[in-house]
């Protein structure tokens, strides 16, 4: 669920405090963070090697979210969550599926509001992990990798041919049935009508703390107060 990206189009004030987002890479492979938010963060995007981290620094109101792409050649194509053929992202969102880390901060009342998103699809664990602030909880994480029980018709693969690559990516079941009923969306458009399927009951399986449908906000959106500083896990 991106819930952000109407905000992105309006600048912040200078008078905000700064805070601090700490990007950290755990996957046994290079990623390259995207970063779509007011500011534009670190011009949207760098490479992180394995176990590489790097900062960025966001005002106080930020609202953005930050995402992993992978399997990047020299020119810049990545397999997932590609951007276009550049290593900063620069304020455009990439291509689906990715796994999503959202932030709203300072939302209301000194709460910041974040969560984990596989609505659009997955590509590599993300886990939210925020430091120093109150009533904090872990976001994301996964206790599975759901690129190996993704259903075949959902698969991005990093080889020519689907059958013969490697599962790099799981595109959502909205994105890959385009059913009302999986995209809560005419007549499944309410919490009292749209209800997690089948199919994003697996992905909810895998990842049980991150969005895998509209209406997940319960056991997917977290709050913080008083000034967190957070950490950006992939996998």
């Amino acid at each position: 669920m991106i819930f952000l990206l109407i905000a992105f189009l309006f600048p912040m004030n200078s008078y905000y405090c700064i805070r601090q987002i700490n990007i950290y890479n755990r996957c046994p492979f290079p990623v390259w963070p995207g970063i779509v938010g007011p500011g534009n963060p670190a011009g949207g995007g760098f490479r992180l090697d394995n176990e590489q981290e790097r900062k960025i620094s966001v005002e106080d109101n930020w609202q953005g979210i930050i995402w992993g792409r992978t399997f990047c050649d020299s020119r810049m194509r990545c397999v997932t969550g590609n951007c276009g053929n550049r290593e900063q992202c620069n304020g455009t969102l990439g291509r689906f599926p990715f796994t999503i880390a959202e932030f709203s901060l300072d939302e209301s009342n000194d709460e910041d509001v974040y969560s984990v998103s596989l609505i659009n699809g997955y590509n590599i664990p993300i886990l939210i992990e925020p430091f120093g602030g109150e009533d904090c909880q872990r976001a994301g994480g996964c206790i599975s990798d759901i690129n190996e029980v993704c259903p075949e018709r959902m698969r991005i693969t990093n080889g020519r041919r689907r059958e013969n690559g490697n599962v790099v990516g799981c595109r959502s079941p909205c994105d890959a049935l385009r059913s009302d009923r999986e995209c809560c969306r005419g007549a499944f458009s309410t919490p009292d009508t749209c209800f997690r399927s089948h199919v994003a009951q697996t992905f909810k399986d895998a990842c049980p703390t991150a969005f895998s449908f509209q209406f997940d906000d319960a056991t997917s959106s977290f709050a913080c107060h008083n000034d967190a500083e957070y950490l950006v896990q992939f996998c």
